[in-house]
């Protein structure tokens, strides 16, 4: 009977033991796990004026639409991240908006970064990181104001920018990213400050080194931001690529790679120009047309 009695304290001992240092080891990594913020801001709006560029069918022929154009901060213990930098801040104090001389985008903006970054109590200093979805003019707006931050590119992107032929051909968006002279070049997905929560994705096809961003946020959860791998609800449900995109079989598999990377994270999913997704983020915009 002792005997029985000392097998039954012995094995309670060992899994209480074993529970405590369960709990335990659960308690560390909820107070180890950082606190990341998500500040989301109008970088502009861009009127689509054919909005048929947007798939490589006749789908949208005839139609127009609003675009969104933010860019946002992320905040993490470690530092800060720029993610997009909407349109050129030339733009500010125009008496009407700017129509391209092809017709097919009318773009405004009303607000510098600089401003907008006051609303949160950070300076153009404070962004440790810039990191650009891509480099079309409408994610590059304000980019070469932060000089002092760190651009994060993929290589093949910043290859593409920065080529002569590029300089020439794309000279405003090439002139909108020159000034970042300190670069960390990237070959496929970057976890920014080494825990998981802020995570570069390569996604390219929409240009060569397109990428998008996934957040683990305290209060939203898991997050991904699209870049322009979607510009449209309709285009993330039909699959449909934009005619100018740099490579159509690229952005497909792009595409099959995000929704299976979304499914795993369970993820909630914003596309960056869709206007409705803009006024539902998790945090309420400084500005919105």
């Amino acid at each position: 009977m002792k005997k029985l009695i000392l097998v039954f304290v012995i094995t309670f001992s060992f899994f209480a033991c074993k529970e405590e240092k369960k709990t335990e080891k659960e308690t560390v990594t909820d107070i180890e796990k950082p606190e990341v913020k998500l500040y989301a801001f109008d970088g502009g709006t861009v009127f689509v004026n054919k909005l048929e560029l947007f798939s490589q069918d006749t789908t949208y022929q005839g139609q127009t639409k609003e675009f969104a154009d933010a860019f946002y901060v992320i905040s993490h213990p470690k530092g800060n991240l720029m993610w997009d930098a909407g349109l050129p801040e030339g733009l500010i104090g125009l008496p009407e908006p700017f129509t391209d001389p092809s017709g097919a985008f009318t773009v405004s903006r009303r607000d510098s970064v600089v401003n907008q970054l006051k609303s949160i109590g950070l300076e153009i200093e404070d962004i440790d990181y810039i990191a650009l979805s891509h480099t079309h003019f409408d994610h590059s707006g304000h980019a070469n104001k932060l000089k002092s931050a760190t651009w994060l590119v993929q290589e093949t992107e910043y290859d593409f920018i920065t080529s002569e032929e590029s300089q020439k051909t794309n000279t405003d968006n090439y002139n909108a990213i020159k000034e970042l002279t300190t670069i960390k070049k990237l070959n496929g997905d970057y976890d920014v400050f080494g825990d998981g929560t802020v995570v570069i994705k390569s996604m390219p096809g929409h240009t060569p080194g397109h990428q998008v961003l996934f957040l683990d946020l305290a209060e939203n959860g898991p997050t991904l931001l699209s870049g322009d791998l979607f510009h449209l609800y309709e285009n993330r449900i039909h699959k449909r690529v934009p005619s100018f995109n740099f490579d159509v079989e690229l952005t497909l598999k792009s595409m099959d790679a995000f929704e299976a990377f979304a499914k795993d994270k369970n993820a909630k999913v914003y596309l960056q120009h869709q206007k409705e997704d803009f006024i539902k983020m998790p945090v309420a915009p400084k500005y919105l047309n």
